[in-house]
């Protein structure tokens, strides 16, 4: 499959511009959703998918070329809640109260729906997504940069790898959690909490 048949297998056929399609898609997202919480991948299939949101399989396809697209929707879904969240925390007046933000985010992205978390989180390292996610880790990153300009931020010389280190400390911490099936939003907030800031506090200063 060449590069351009690849992404548009992964695109939505169209988008909605009407109050009553774009309730047929939310339908179609969260049936997906549950089917994915229920079952897994074995019973993900978009006849089960077009069923369970009550709409005929053409109906679905009118929107959604197959299912990895269906997929990509949903994770962007999932996604868009992440970001609003981190947007949010990036209007925080002190970094610290802007990282605990930052870090509650991350956490309830994993914690919210934690079974579908940690099926899209498989699904996204399957697909071809990467200037998807690319994205998703650019947003983050200019937030966490905006943290740290503020006058309670620790002195860090390289606050931008200081910053790509961050994420990376979160997002591993978090998506270990989910691949355990952990359940306790509060435990795993108070290690990454400490984590990220045990790093800064160590990063502080540094030649």
């Amino acid at each position: 499959m060449t590069k351009d048949k690849q992404r548009n297998h992964l695109e939505a056929r169209k988008t909605p511009t009407q109050s009553r399609s774009a309730e047929t898609v939310n339908v179609i997202l969260e049936a997906a959703a549950r089917i994915l919480e229920e079952t897994g991948f074995e019973g993900y299939t978009t006849n089960a998918v077009a069923e369970r949101a009550g709409v005929s399989i053409g109906s679905l396809y009118q929107y959604f070329p197959g299912k990895d697209a269906l997929t990509v929707a949903l994770i962007e879904r999932e996604t868009s809640v992440l970001l609003a969240e981190i947007a949010i925390a990036q209007q925080a007046q002190s970094c610290a109260a802007g990282l605990d933000r930052v870090i509650h985010a991350a956490v309830a992205h994993q914690m919210r729906r934690p079974t579908l978390a940690r099926l899209l989180d498989f699904e996204e390292r399957r697909l071809p997504i990467d200037t998807r996610t690319g994205r998703v880790t650019d947003l983050i990153h200019a937030a966490l940069l905006a943290l740290f300009s503020l006058e309670d931020s620790p002195v860090l010389k390289h606050a931008d790898i200081v910053s790509y280190d961050v994420i990376a400390i979160v997002k591993g911490i978090v998506d270990a959690a989910g691949e355990r099936a952990e359940t306790d939003p509060q435990r795993l907030n108070l290690r990454v909490r400490r984590a990220v800031f045990g790093y800064l506090g160590a990063s502080a200063g540094e030649p």
